[in-house]
This record gives C-alpha cells, structure tokens and sequence, in this order.
C-alpha cells in the first residue's frame, strides 16, 4: 500500500526515471522482504537476546564462574557466528539482489517485445543468454547455501559442547551435594530447547544487507517523489481549483528546463535529447536529457494549440511542466496565476489527457468510462459515449455497456479503445484536454474521423495536442513546431503555410490528398 502511494503521485514520470523491471522488483522481491523483517529477524534476535541474559543470570546463581563459561559458549552463537555471517554474505547478498533486479529487468523487458522475439528467431538467444545469468544467480545462492550449511554444523558443535559442559558441571554439582540427582535432567532438558532460540540469530543478521538494499530501493522511488513536491511553494486552495475547473489560464514565461544525472540536478543549457542508463542502488535509471530552453506560451481558457516536433525535441517534457509533474529550473509555469506544481493532486481535476494508448481496465464498457468521475449517473456515462461517437458500436454489442473489454481492452480496435478514453475524458470534464498523440498507429481514415470527433466533442475547452505530423492541425488556433527544445516556428496554420517553406513541404507530405473537412473552432 505504501509502495502504490509512493508511486501514484509520480504516475506522471516515473516510467522515464524507473525500468519496468525495478518496479516488478521491487514488488516481487523488496516488499517481500521487508514483510519478513520482524519474523525472521528483529523479533528472532530479541528473544534470543532475551533467553541469553536469563540463561546466564540463572546459572550465575548457582555457579558464577560456570555461567562465566556458558556465557562465552552461547555468545559464539548470538554474537560471533552472526558478525562472521555478516561480513562473509554482506557482499554476496548485495551481488544476489543486484543481479537478480538484473533478471527482472530482462525479463519484463522481453515479455514486452515477445513479439519481436519471435518474429525475428531470436528468442532461442534470449533464453540462453537469460539462463547463463539465472545460473550466475543460482552459483551465488549455492555459494551462499553452503556457507549456510557449515555455519549450521559450527553451531550444533557448540551447541554439544554447551549441552556436554552442562552435563559434567550438573553431575558434579550432585556429587558435592549442591543439587539433588534430578536436577541433572532438568538443567539439561530445559537448556537444550533453548538452544532453539540461539540458533536462528545467524541467519537472521545475515539479512540485514538485504533489507538494507530493499529500504533504500523504496527510499529512491519515494525521494523521488518527494523532491519534486517540495518545489512547490504552497498548495492551492478548494476555491482556487473550483475556479480553475470552470476557468483555466495556462502561462510558461521564459521556461527553460533539462534532465540532469547528478541526483536529480537542474542543468539549462540546449543539448540535443539523450537517454542515459545509469546504474545506482540497483535501479536503472532512465534519465531523458530533453531540454527546454526559453519557452513561452499563452494558453487562455478555449485556445486551441497544436505542438509538433519530432521525438527528442521537449513535447514530452512540456506536457510534464504543464501538469506539475516538473519544476522548471528558469522561468514559470504557472495555472491561474499559480504554479502548475502546487496543484498537486488535484491537476486531474483541472487537466485530463488522452495519450496514444489508454489503459483499459478488464471489467465493464460502463465502468471504464466511469472512471473519468466515480460518482457518474448512467444517464451522463450515456451522453459521453454519445459525444465520444460510441453509441453505434455500444449498440452492436449483446450486453451493451456492461460489456467486459478484457485485460487492456484486447476485444476492441484501436479507434474504438480511444473513443472509449475519450468518453472517459468527456466525463471527467476538465476545462483543459492535453491529447499526446492519440491517433498514433492509426489508419488514416479512422485518424480523421477520430480527430473529428475529437475537436467537435471538446468544443469550448483548452486544448494542447501534441503529435508528428500535421492531419487536422487547420482547427489549430496556434501551431508550434518544437526543435531542441526551442521553438522555432509559430504561429496559424495559414501563417506558417504562407511564412515558411520547410511547413508547406511537412504539411504536404501529410497531406498527399485534400481530406475531409474537420471541425474548426466555433463550427
């Protein structure tokens, strides 16, 4: 639960600065560890501390000298064997879990392009390069496992050792008349359990690397979190969003922003975009080196504006300012006046997006659209799928909007998944929509009808549509064309057609053949 919290704040970004892979450990492997914390370590360790001081006081009253000697047999196992295990596995430990994040990195990794695996033969390659690395591990868990196994008999030699002393000092305690006869029995059959209570103390201090690693691994997720919400000065007020969720002015002044590897640090400078894999703490860390520099926009309540570019040049990281998911290093993002990154939570209510692809959750047609807003009656889920162009396949469909979409949506095209998005959207009714590519892998015709559909529903609202290439960009109240984080072409589409070749020659490249008209603004 604390994991989800962590990371439901960082929804925004946290796929650009954590591999699928180091979530998936940390889920399958950190999470699991810590739940063992207090059963296979605290709590082992304290009893054992526990039993060791009462056992001592216990014989020191009979024989100080002889608990002296017991107290220096036992300490072999509540102290020494555990600081050996300790030194002996710390590496080996932090080597396992490194290598094994490694694991669940290729492999998340490769069940997302199995696809390509197959098509291209490969997939024979990957296994056996997957199984030398799963072996390295497996070498390192045996290694470990003996190690295990002789600390083990150490241990129950001290223990027989312990046991024998206590025999010979028992019996010579009866024979100076100190205890009688069946007290020979009872101190050994009440010690020898309690051995039981010293044996597991090793094991349980040789993993404190491990949850060392795991804590620090979810400090990073959460830190990452945290630094970006400690740029916010203050957080809005109920009356400010309330405003903002009937009057949105979006402002960028002079915003220059870029990806730096030094701890999350702010560098301004107009490098071309990278991506680097940097290896800390057992995480890669992806980390985009798109930069924005001298960026400034006006988006009024209603404007519509298109922004274009090609991958690398800062669309991403734009939309990220906008949101509040960034802070810029220079300049200001601000919605109403107010920084974008102070909203916070409640930036969903004042901006919803529609992105190339759209999770689908695997319950109803009606439920995936009521997400937009919980509360919706069935009446307004209705009027959105009417708006959203749905109605026609909703009423193809033998169980209506109670339909199951299955995992992902699979059952529906990717025209239909959008729409759906889209009605969700519609639902949601915020005063800005950010569309991020949403007609990416597409047809051409269901693009155009998509973007029709699109523009005509989201009349009245703000619009920031990002994309590649320039279909419907005539509805366009203003058409920026991003490179290196700059801009360096803006203005209508009639003004760029007019004003600049290199536009006219994209424009035409898009538009081989004049298309159906689109909805323009107030049309």
């Amino acid at each position: 639960v604390r994991l989800y919290r962590v990371l439901e704040p960082q929804a925004l970004f946290v796929r650009s600065r954590f591999g699928a892979g180091d979530i998936l450990g940390v889920l399958a492997d950190d999470i699991e560890q810590l739940q063992n914390v207090y059963i296979r370590t605290i709590f082992p360790s304290a009893v054992a501390v526990i039993m060791y001081a009462c056992v001592i006081v216990a014989l020191g009253l009979f024989d100080p000298a002889f608990a002296l000697l017991m107290a220096l047999y036992l300490l072999i196992l509540v102290l020494v064997l555990p600081l050996i295990s300790l030194k002996y596995t710390k590496t080996q430990q932090t080597r396992i879990k490194r290598e094994r994040g490694g694991l669940y990195r290729k492999l998340t990794d490769a069940v997302l392009g199995i696809g390509d695996w197959m098509i291209s033969g490969r997939s024979v390659d990957f296994l056996t390069a997957y199984e030398a690395d799963e072996q390295r591990v497996t070498a390192l868990d045996r290694s470990l496992r003996s190690f295990a196994h002789w600390r083990g008999l150490a241990a129950n030699v001290v223990v027989g050792l312990t046991l024998i002393s206590l025999l010979f000092w028992s019996a010579n305690q009866f024979t100076a008349g100190a205890i009688p006869a069946t007290w020979i029995a009872a101190f050994v059959l009440v010690v020898f359990p309690l051995m039981d209570a010293f044996l597991p103390v090793s094991e349980a201090i040789e993993k404190v690397p491990q949850y060392r690693e795991s804590v620090a691994r979810l400090y990073e997720i959460e830190d990452a979190g945290q630094k970006l919400k400690q740029l916010g000065q203050t957080l809005v007020s109920d009356e400010e969003v309330q405003a903002a969720r009937v009057n949105a002015h979006i402002r960028l002044e002079n915003v220059s922003y870029s990806y730096d590897g030094d701890e999350g640090k702010i560098a301004v400078d107009g490098d071309r975009a990278t991506e680097r894999h940097a290896a800390t703490e057992g995480f890669t860390v992806l980390e985009e080196y798109t930069t924005l520099a001298g960026l400034s926009l006006d988006i009024p309540q209603g404007k519509r504006i298109a922004v274009i570019g090609r991958s690398g040049a800062g669309k991403s990281t734009l939309l990220k300012l906008i949101q509040g998911a960034l802070a810029p290093a220079c300049g200001k993002v601000t919605l109403n006046g107010i920084d974008a990154i102070s909203y916070e939570e409640h930036i969903p209510k004042v901006i919803a997006v529609l992105n190339q692809s759209p999770h689908l959750f695997d319950t109803s047609l009606a439920n995936n659209i009521r997400l937009g807003r919980e509360e919706a009656e069935e009446p307004e889920i209705r009027e959105a799928a009417r708006l959203a162009h749905l109605e026609p396949l909703i009423e193809s469909l033998p169980e209506g909007y109670g339909t199951p979409m299955r995992e992902a949506g699979q059952r529906f095209s990717g025209g239909e998944r959008q729409r759906v998005a889209l009605a969700r959207i519609l639902l949601q009714d915020t005063p800005v929509v950010i569309l991020d590519e949403p007609t990416v892998g597409l047809d051409p015709r269901t693009e155009r009808d998509l973007l029709a559909t699109i523009f005509t529903s989201l009349e009245g609202k703000s619009l920031i549509w990002v994309t590649h290439h320039l279909v419907g960009v005539e509805a366009m109240d203003e058409v920026i064309f991003m490179e290196h984080g700059r801009i360096v072409m803006r203005g209508t589409h009639a003004e760029l057609m007019q004003q600049h070749e290199r536009y006219r020659n994209l424009y035409r490249l898009d538009r081989p053949v004049a298309p159906p008209k689109l909805a323009t603004k107030g049309n």
